[in-house]
């Protein structure tokens, strides 16, 4: 049960990330809305828990598109590069 409720939030945070259309309020409202069909109650510790990790999950994901096209636009320049003491290149 668990699995697929993590696969179903991944899953929908990915959908929402690559929605660039919708507005912060528009944003909240689908979190707050996805919070609740988990189960969670408006006002309580594990709601704000729920909108919280929905939050890091997308800026993670943002931090991981960025890095992804650096690494990108290094190689088409420079070919492999340094970052964070790992050489990476591009397959």
């Amino acid at each position: 049960m668990r699995i697929a409720l993590l696969i179903t939030l991944l899953a929908t945070i990915a959908g929402l990330s690559a929605c660039q259309t919708m507005t912060p309020e528009e944003r909240r409202a689908a979190d707050e809305q996805r919070c609740l069909g988990y189960g969670f109650r408006r006002g309580t510790d594990g709601f704000a828990t729920c909108l919280q990790r929905i939050d890091l999950d997308r800026r993670a994901e943002s931090r991981a598109q960025s890095a992804e096209m650096m690494q990108s636009m290094a190689w088409d320049l420079n070919g492999p590069y340094i970052y964070r003491d790992r050489w990476h290149h591009h397959h």
